[in-house]
């Protein structure tokens, strides 16, 4: 696969199209080379779906009371001197 060049100005203007795609590019400068990028394809259904995950343990963390947010960090202290 060759890499198509495009100059450092318009690289850095579309920059979030780039990353969207699936082509390498020469990043150029004055005609000249200065580096190559690769765009990575990622899951981002993955991402999404993690970071749903997160934010329903960071809702039920944040409905919890202080007794149980004091007991919680009892039981991690009593953990950790365990593990020592």
């Amino acid at each position: 696969m060759r890499a198509t060049k495009v100059g450092i100005r318009e690289f850095r203007s579309g920059l979030a199209n780039f990353v969207d795609s699936d082509a390498p590019l020469a990043v150029t400068r004055h005609g000249q080379t200065v580096g190559y990028f690769i765009p990575v394809k990622q899951d981002r259904a993955a991402d999404a779906a993690a970071l749903r995950a997160a934010g329903e343990k960071l809702d039920a963390l944040l409905q919890l009371t202080e007794g149980e947010v004091e007991e919680m960090v009892e039981d991690f202290k009593q953990l950790r001197k365990t593990e020592k």
